[in-house]
């Protein structure tokens, strides 16, 4: 898969700091963030990584390591969120969207560290996520996770997605919301307001 690597979005670089006190940085990816995406992936337990990607997986394979870290910044968004300690940095969570076909759709994941979870840093990513989608012209957001993902659909529902079974894939639920009218992307604050109301 080939991309044309637009500028790289500097104005979703973003600090936060958590309900616990703890400093996050929110940015999106780079090419040369390969190591940290397979750190992040290693540290996650077998069950968390069945949720994400709906499959067990040992290993992250190399084509879907490349296509997580080389995105082109406009039809593929993928942000992290990163820790230091001691120096080093250590992502903490992931979300991307993939623009569909149809061009009014993305699909979007979302992804955080067990450790990290239940601190609002999934529904804060995916809030500047779609921040992001709606000032590029997406108007409609989907998903896909396990019925047994209950982090997950409570995530979604909280964040006004409509939940239902897929019609297609038995044990699945589909995630759907639709944005807010666009706005500039350097709007796509901390708060990541852009979803409909």
């Amino acid at each position: 898969m080939t991309y044309h690597i637009h500028r790289y979005p500097a104005e979703l670089i973003d600090v936060v700091r958590l309900a616990g006190g703890e400093r996050v940085v929110i940015r999106p990816v780079l090419p040369q963030d390969a190591e940290l995406t397979v750190a992040f992936f290693r540290s996650l337990s077998g069950p968390a990584r069945y949720d994400r990607f709906m499959s067990p997986m040992r290993e992250l394979p190399a084509e879907l390591l490349e296509r997580f870290t080389q995105v082109d910044y406009r039809d593929h968004v993928a942000l992290v969120a990163e820790v230091f300690t001691g120096g080093r940095e250590t992502v903490i969570a992931e979300a991307r969207y993939v623009r569909l076909p149809d061009r009014a759709a993305a699909e979007f994941a979302v992804s955080v560290a067990e450790a990290w979870q239940g601190r609002g840093l999934a529904r804060l990513m995916l809030g500047k996520l779609a921040c992001r989608a709606a000032a590029a012209g997406v108007t409609r957001m989907v998903g896909e996770t396990l019925a047994t993902n209950g982090r997950m659909l409570a995530l979604a529902r909280k964040a006004g997605f409509a939940v239902r079974p897929s019609d297609e894939l038995r044990g699945v639920m589909v995630l759907e919301r639709t944005l807010a009218a666009s706005q500039p992307a350097q709007d796509c604050g901390e708060a990541g307001t852009s979803l409909a109301a």
